[in-house]
């Protein structure tokens, strides 16, 4: 039966939300103040505001059937409960599908921000009418969510998918994890902006440090400069190679790239992929597929909007 649900992205800063049609489209957003700090129930109470400004753009006769959140981890899917996300302090321990049901009186599911932009990849972006994907995030820092046969493979302690943590150069940089050289340090928007300060004089450096970001390197890159151009070939290159060890272990073809670091496009991607050959047998790298996200900043919201309608067919409508 056609229904009407809502698909939220709690992130570190804001919480973005959509309303989705029964086709699959958002037709109504609202966008508010994270504010975690202010606790769960100040968090809960906003989330449902706005959930009833979004109820207003409902055609006439219809009514909302479910909703779907995802948050950074960790957290456990399962019980619905956020345990320690390290960006949101205020709402450690707190049992988010459970306060927003008894809220809003509706059917809720709750997934990790990572796996439910997957899943709206995989099923309204790059990755539709495919068997099996990852979804490969590059932004503060670097991780993936992989969909195998239609499902996600979460690993014994849903941990699956730390590939930022892939070890790349045993004596390199060391990592914010401790370890060194992990690709997070080659590939992350952080790194990228380290980076390009060290290319700087000292002086420069600590003058820019702040208006210096992932995104602004791959914006000077793309305007020609130099430097800029080779930290994101470089970067590129460490791309290509995590993709080349993930096709040796798991033997999947399709790699969607996400993120704000992916917005560099092909002077990302490109290097990627003609790094992977360098580092898989040529059997597996030449069926690898190095694509952007077709979604741009929607997947999250549809991913979540997807995990809502499985919230009714998972038999949470007994949620009262």
């Amino acid at each position: 039966m056609p229904t009407w649900v809502i698909g939220a992205d709690l992130g570190a800063t804001k919480i973005e939300l959509g309303l989705v049609d029964p086709q699959d489209r958002i037709r109504a957003r609202q966008r508010i103040a994270t504010d975690a700090h202010k606790g769960p129930r100040d968090v809960v109470e906003r989330i449902a505001q706005s959930v009833t400004e979004l109820k207003r753009a409902l055609p006439v006769g219809e009514s909302l059937a479910s909703l779907g959140i995802c948050s950074p981890g960790p957290l456990d899917h399962q019980s619905g409960t956020l345990l320690d996300p390290p960006n949101l302090p205020g709402l450690h321990h707190t049992p988010l599908r459970q306060l927003l049901i008894e809220r809003l009186e509706l059917p809720v599911a709750l997934e990790h921000d990572a796996k439910a932009a997957a899943l709206g990849e995989f099923h309204y972006g790059a990755g539709r009418d495919e068997e099996s994907m990852v979804f490969i995030v590059v932004g503060t820092g670097v991780g993936a969510a992989i969909i195998e046969g239609g499902n996600l493979y979460r690993g014994s302690h849903n941990s699956a998918g730390e590939v930022g943590h892939i070890t790349l150069n045993l004596h390199g940089e060391t990592c914010h994890c401790g370890s060194r050289g992990c690709a997070e340090t080659f590939v992350s928007g952080p790194s990228l902006a380290k980076r390009y300060l060290r290319t700087l004089p000292p002086q420069n450096a600590r003058r820019n440090a702040e208006e210096i970001t992932g995104e602004r390197v791959v914006q000077l890159a793309a305007g020609g400069d130099a430097s800029a151009h080779a930290i994101v070939l470089e970067a590129g290159e460490a791309l290509g190679a995590i993709v080349a060890t993930l096709a040796m272990i798991l033997d999947i073809e399709l790699y969607v790239i996400g993120g704000s670091v992916s917005k560099a496009g092909d002077l990302l991607l490109q290097p990627a992929r003609q790094a992977v050959p360098n580092y898989s047998f040529a059997s597996v790298g030449s069926r690898v597929r190095i694509e952007a996200t077709g979604l741009e900043n929607d997947g999250p919201v549809l991913g979540c909007s997807w995990l809502a309608r499985r919230a009714l067919d998972d038999g949470y409508r007994d949620f009262r």
